[in-house]
């Protein structure tokens, strides 16, 4: 990886916004669920599943917190009448986390009674740190009414396997990723190296556990820790899934659809394209050369 690759991926923020919309374009479905659903259909057709993420956090009106958890309702409405390989993660703040945890409990309750009734599931995304204990209050007490919902948690907080072992008792579905917010070091891990140790402990800790697994990485060294781990366990294929994002490495989604492992793919969409792309191009410094070639005129 380049300096020059760290340096324009830093830079991100200060790029013109029709610049970060030309190269976010391979990570966002598009605006509307239409959209989305169309990308649906691809990956359902190349043998992928998906989860949908209407974009947005961060809400601080009540109504809007509403409008959202009825938005989701259409969507899982709109997942089930198609017949699609799909279902949905929600972020909290959404749904009005920063109102009150009952707010937010209020409407995170009616989409995963909604999927519910639908035979589907509803993926609770965990942000950054000062969330993390009401998204596991709420998952929790979800979670304790049905077993239609899951949560994240991230290898790169220091607190993540004690946060395993806090919950294995619920029988949980987790998705396990590294984490992308920014965060202290009092409270996560810095060093890459050790990102991935600790990624492999938790997911060892979650398969010994019995928890379903969702693999969320494009990590090529960790997709081997994970079937090497898959292996030595015996781990049922009904117990897990791989996870990737739009976008992101379409030859590993491939190889491993190939293994014969099913993949699930992460298609976000919505007016709200912006702050969910600078994570993903700060993330990815790889990606310098398509901004480069976004700000060309030819």
């Amino acid at each position: 990886m380049s300096l020059l690759d760290t340096l324009i991926a830093r830079s991100v923020p200060l790029l013109p916004k029709f610049v970060v919309r030309r190269v976010a374009s391979r990570y966002v479905a598009g605006e509307t669920l239409d959209e989305a659903v169309a990308v649906i259909r691809r990956l359902n057709a190349e043998g992928c599943r998906a989860t949908v993420d209407l974009l947005g956090e961060f809400v601080k009106d009540a109504g809007e917190a509403r409008a959202n958890a009825d938005a989701y309702s259409g969507i899982v409405d709109r997942l089930d009448s198609e017949k699609l390989d799909a279902n949905v993660s929600i972020k909290l703040t959404a749904f009005g986390l920063d109102l009150g945890k009952n707010v937010c409990l209020d409407n995170a309750r009616r989409v995963v009674d909604k999927a519910a009734s639908k035979g589907s599931f509803v993926r609770i995304d965990m942000e950054n740190t000062p969330y993390t204990d009401a998204t596991l209050e709420i998952f929790t007490t979800l979670r304790r009414a049905t077993d239609r919902v899951g949560v994240v948690l991230q290898a790169y907080l220091r607190r993540t396997p004690s946060d395993i072992d806090a919950h294995l008792h619920l029988a949980p579905n987790f998705r396990l990723c590294k984490g992308i917010y920014r965060e202290p070091r009092t409270l996560a891990w810095k060093d890459p190296a050790t990102i991935n140790r600790n990624y492999v402990h938790c997911l060892r800790k979650m398969f010994a556990g019995g928890a379903f697994v969702g693999i969320a990485t494009h990590d090529e060294k960790l997709v081997f820790e994970a079937l090497a781990l898959i292996d030595e366990l015996k781990v049922p294929k009904g117990r897990f899934e791989f996870q990737m994002l739009l976008g992101v490495d379409d030859e590993l989604r491939k190889i491993i659809l190939g293994l014969g492992h099913p993949v699930r793919v992460y298609v976000p969409y919505g007016r709200d394209w912006y702050g969910y792309s600078c994570r993903r191009l700060r993330e990815n410094p790889k990606i310098a050369r398509y901004v480069a070639r976004a700000m060309l005129p030819f």
